[in-house]
């Protein structure tokens, strides 16, 4: 092989290793943060996008949707229960140059202030709040990550506290307590049915009161209902008031 045609082989692989760096294919849920000579040139993509070679440095971001579990975190309520708790968070990034430039790793420091702001938020609660209010928590947690990572060019959409995990003597206080709760709520209940029996007890003796033949039909009515139930003989007293109107046809006869 002789010396030029060493030399032009050599000058073909080059060329083809810059035009391999120069052209850069970007998927349409991804953006190029270009650098030229090591100012912020501006974003590129999606599609073809064509760099300088040795001049332009390139940064690839993904705008997807990132879903991060946030390590399980000790927290001391209000009222000084200890507990632990974990969550999820969904992030995006809608500023690739700020997520670039602002912040030397955006999902490590979202990480981190997802975390420190889960201590500092739920620290402010009570424990029956924490287990209560999730749905006014979670919202918290999100505007307040929200606020500190959108100088980042990142977009916080949701939080959910996961699990609440409690201390073992905690669970069972929660347990009599709510066996308390059960307790008490079958005694109201039972005490309302009995007042609601009584009042209508009082409004038949009231009605009982001014119709004294209430009173009589009522007893029959009972006495059919032990013939029907039982197949014995009962003995039972007839009341005088049942034989006044035979008695009384009995005396208009003989007068």
């Amino acid at each position: 092989m002789t010396p030029i045609l060493g030399l032009l082989l050599f000058l073909i692989f080059l060329a083809l290793v810059i035009i391999a760096n120069a052209i850069r294919v970007v998927r349409e849920y991804e953006r190029l943060v270009v650098f030229r000579l090591g100012r912020l040139s501006g974003e590129r993509g999606p599609g073809l996008v064509l760099l300088f070679p040795i001049i332009d440095r390139a940064v690839k971001v993904g705008l997807r949707t990132v879903t991060m579990d946030v390590p399980p975190q000790d927290i001391i309520t209000r009222d000084n229960v200890s507990v632990k708790v974990n969550a999820v968070i969904y992030f995006r990034v809608i500023n690739s140059q700020n997520a670039v430039v602002q912040v030397e790793n955006y999902l490590y420091a979202t990480s981190q202030i997802a975390q420190t702001t889960l201590r500092s938020i739920l620290g402010q609660q009570e424990l029956d709040e924490l287990l209560s209010e999730r749905e006014k928590l979670n919202q918290a947690l999100q505007q307040v990550i929200d606020r500190q990572t959108e100088p980042w060019g990142v977009k916080v959409t949701t939080v959910e506290v996961k699990n609440v995990d409690l201390p073992q003597e905690m669970q069972r206080a929660i347990a009599r307590q709510a066996e308390a709760e059960r307790e008490r709520r079958a005694k109201v209940i039972n005490a309302e049915g009995e007042y609601q029996a009584a009042a209508r007890l009082a409004e038949a003796a009231q009605v009982i009161a001014r119709e004294p033949a209430a009173l009589q039909l009522r007893y029959l009515q009972t006495l059919s209902e032990i013939a029907t139930e039982n197949n014995s003989t009962t003995i039972f007293p007839v009341p005088i008031d049942l034989l006044k109107v035979w008695t009384d046809s009995v005396q208009k006869k003989a007068g």
